[in-house]
């Protein structure tokens, strides 16, 4: 089940249950590429929420969004990805609409004035990070699949919060993948 998919940032790519058995960190997840160098990448996980909101871990802000597990870099960090760089200054851009980081003092204004919902920006602890060529022999090592199913209008909606999301993007890639998608969560103990 080679992949040799080139990556690049807007990218979208899903945890195969091959996957290195020893990470779980990573066990059926979705994760967006917001940036891809010669140097590395940075992705957040998309459908993995926390039983925390934002007001929780920013007290000074009124908003109770759900906050998501990034990945396992930084975890002591709060990241975010948004579809609005005309009220966020310093964002990244990702692909179409989608942008990342930005101003926080900014964003909390924004969350305090009812100026962002739900809607328009996702928060995440933590990131996921890839050394030069890592995520590149991850794919060769079928670790991942990158996936051209998913609509980046939808990024904000609650159909991609769940581990269901998961499934039905790999369901989406093809046969070879279905059987996949009811795999054990580790199929070494299958």
């Amino acid at each position: 089940m080679q992949n040799k998919l080139k990556i690049q940032k807007g990218d979208f790519i899903l945890s195969l249950p091959s996957s290195n058995p020893l990470d779980l960190q990573f066990s059926r997840s979705v994760i967006l590429i917001a940036d891809h160098t010669i140097d590395g990448s940075i992705g957040f996980i998309l459908n993995k929420p926390l039983n925390l909101t934002l007001n929780q871990l920013i007290p000074t802000t009124d908003s109770s969004l759900s906050v998501f597990e990034g990945g396992p870099v930084e975890k002591d960090k709060i990241f975010c990805v948004h579809s609005r760089p005309e009220l966020i200054l310093d964002s990244q851009h990702i692909t179409d609409n989608l942008y990342w980081g930005g101003d926080f003092d900014q964003i909390f204004t924004l969350l305090n004035q009812n100026a962002l919902s739900k809607h328009d920006i996702r928060f995440f602890l933590g990131y996921s990070g890839w050394d030069c060529q890592q995520l590149h022999n991850e794919m060769e090592d079928d670790y991942w699949v990158k996936t051209n199913s998913i609509n980046t209008d939808d990024l904000f909606s609650s159909k991609t919060t769940t581990e269901k999301f998961w499934k039905n993007c790999l369901v989406e890639q093809g046969k070879e993948y279905e059987i996949w998608s009811n795999a054990p969560e580790n199929p070494n103990l299958n």
